[in-house]
């Protein structure tokens, strides 16, 4: 066998991943360790890196101080919803685009292409307007009416639609299938690796959501997760430990759910999993 030829060049790019992958995962890895330190702990400079004692009854505390198993239930409703309504949605939505045949299809196209330009920044407060005037504030449905339905998942499964070769489409028809039949029974089940990912993507936006939850909700009973990290903050001062515990169960969903299906994740994104 022929041993391979010493590189530097192939050095370098391993010690500059090597460095980025620590730079990324440092954060993560702080915020484990500082919801198990003391409040001095993770106040004093220069920073502790390692608890001198594990405090696991920091996870206590968050829970008897603060409605967290709440904030829990809200963000796992709202995600949930979202991330459904969105999925059937885009389902639709993209179908239209790839198989319908209907006047001023081009130009829908192109107005909602000329959406994803605009940023959500931009409309939250018009959005806000509209939730206010019809009495949704601090409701369910305030919290994910603006995100039932995404124009960049419409187009990103799009994409996957147009892979699949029409003639499939047309030879369901002809064998009597209507356009629902074809979409749950055919066009579904070939782009389940897109599906997967719009998923776990619009779980992982909702479960993040931050700025929309902040304005219409004000009461404690309808709080998210990450708007619930200010509960630690009081007039002395913000209790870091707990807030860096609270940081860590917010964020534990999400890494098992990424371990999980890290697979489809990847599959959606290369999109290998799709056949013509």
């Amino acid at each position: 066998m022929k041993k391979k030829k010493f590189s530097w060049g192939m050095v370098v790019i391993y010690l500059f991943i090597a460095i980025f992958a620590i730079i990324t995962v440092f954060p993560f890895i702080y915020m484990i360790l500082g919801g198990l330190m003391s409040y001095e702990e993770t106040t004093t400079i220069p920073p502790t890196l390692i608890p001198h004692h594990f405090n696991w009854d920091n996870f206590r505390q968050v829970f008897a101080q603060a409605p967290f198993a709440r904030y829990f239930l809200n963000t796992f409703i709202t995600a949930s919803v979202s991330t459904l309504v969105t999925l059937f949605t885009s389902i639709l939505g993209a179908f239209a685009m790839v198989y319908l045949k209907f006047r001023g299809k081009g130009f829908i196209q192109l107005i909602l292409l000329s959406l994803l330009m605009v940023p959500a920044e931009a409309i939250i407060f018009t959005n806000y307007t509209t939730i206010m005037d019809m009495g949704l504030l601090n409701t369910y449905l305030g919290l994910v009416l603006p995100f039932l339905v995404s124009i960049f998942y419409m187009y990103y499964l799009q994409s996957y639609f147009t892979a699949i070769s029409p003639t499939i489409y047309k030879a369901a028809k002809i064998d009597g299938a209507s356009d629902w039949e074809f979409i749950w029974k055919i066009l579904v089940p070939m782009s389940k690796g897109g599906l997967m990912t719009v998923g776990l993507l619009s779980f992982i936006a909702g479960w993040n959501s931050f700025l929309w939850p902040l304005l219409v909700t004000n009461e404690d009973s309808m709080r998210l997760l990450n708007n619930g990290l200010t509960a630690f903050t009081t007039d002395a001062g913000a209790q870091t430990q707990l807030q860096l515990a609270a940081a860590t169960l917010t964020v534990l969903p999400i890494l098992v759910i990424y371990f999980i299906f890290r697979k489809q994740i990847i599959n959606g994104v290369v999109r290998n999993d799709l056949k013509a």
